[in-house]
């Protein structure tokens, strides 16, 4: 007998007793056929241990059943979040029997017209979206199925996905005030991300101030670099210029534990003399001490909706425009009321 990797379609016709084309419409359930037939062609196929051949499905239904993930590699980014995002969409993306090319280099527009022109992918996903992205017109000129996990300032005709992370700033800051804190900062990414114009960081960055100024809260940005000697310049002064600051917005998953462990070498204890809030993933806030409140940055929802958006693209499904989940805030030990 064969082994199963040479075993043919011809090979499961004979063994049947039936057409190369019936068996191929038992597997790929383009026509319908008789029970008797169809039971008897699975049993052969069974038999004879056959495997279609990816490459020939692909042929045949003209994809590659890829994706390529455009993920560059910058400066500032938080890799172990990043990561989890990468997780997401690899794992949902094997659920629908798709593949993921995964490209790490920053080569902006030319490279992704050169993913695109190959017949190596059926559709992109995007990351680290800029507010002004230049490979966005690009995404529009080439009509490939695309989505983005972020939202440019400009998202006409094009699909993303993300948390309203001007809603994060917002859910934050209202957390903040709503416990009588009435002024605040927010120590963000690196400046490096800021400079870039990444949309997650301006969008938060938007958030807090609008609704401080709508609420009546002072409140500063400060980007932030990462390690503790960073984080501690940044908390020093700040609390020189603002000695009576009791609240603190971090969006920088590096920078949460140097920040909790430093406030108290500072004189402040957390949450009796500075409450602090956190736009990070669970395991971060859950792994703090103390235990962080925290609007969640919802990774693998993200990714799964990513995913499952592009795919309805490339079988020319309509899908909306943009998906924006909502934030939500879970308070845990780092806040309190203002004493």
């Amino acid at each position: 007998m064969k082994s199963p990797d040479l075993v043919t379609i011809a090979d499961v016709a004979r063994h049947a007793g039936v057409a190369v084309s019936t068996v191929s419409y038992v597997l790929s359930g383009k026509r319908v056929i008789s029970e008797v037939t169809r039971t008897r062609v699975l049993a052969s196929v069974q038999a004879l241990g056959y495997h279609p051949n990816a490459g020939a499905r692909a042929l045949a239904s003209r994809r590659a059943n890829v994706i390529a993930l455009v993920l560059p590699l910058r400066s500032g980014m938080q890799v172990p979040v990043v990561m989890q995002f990468a997780m997401a969409v690899v794992t949902t993306a094997r659920t629908v029997d798709h593949d993921v090319l995964l490209v790490t280099s920053d080569e902006g527009p030319a490279g992704l017209r050169r993913i695109a022109a190959s017949a190596m992918v059926d559709g992109l996903l995007l990351m680290d979206v800029e507010l002004n992205d230049s490979r966005v017109p690009l995404l529009r000129e080439l009509g490939r199925p695309s989505v983005l996990i972020g939202l440019p300032a400009d998202a006409d005709g094009l699909t993303c996905v993300d948390l309203d992370f001007h809603g994060a700033g917002r859910v934050c800051v209202e957390h903040l005030a709503g416990l009588g804190h009435r002024r605040i900062a927010l120590l963000g990414a690196p400046a490096a991300v800021y400079d870039r114009g990444t949309g997650f960081a301006h969008r938060t960055r938007a958030g807090v101030v609008d609704t401080a100024a709508r609420l009546g809260v002072d409140a500063v940005v400060r980007p932030c670099e990462e390690g503790t000697a960073a984080v501690r310049r940044e908390l020093v002064e700040l609390l020189q210029r603002w000695p009576d600051l009791s609240g603190l917005v971090v969006q920088n998953e590096a920078a949460v534990g140097p920040v909790l462990a430093t406030l108290p070498t500072l004189g402040r204890r957390v949450p009796e003399d500075v409450s602090v809030v956190g736009i990070c993933p669970d395991q971060f806030a859950e792994q703090a001490s103390p235990r962080l409140t925290s609007v969640p940055v919802p990774a693998e929802e993200v990714g799964r909706q990513a995913v499952a958006l592009l795919v309805r693209k490339v079988h020319g499904e309509p899908v909306p425009g943009s998906t924006l989940l909502q934030p939500r805030l879970t308070m845990r030990d780092s806040t309190a009321p203002h004493r």
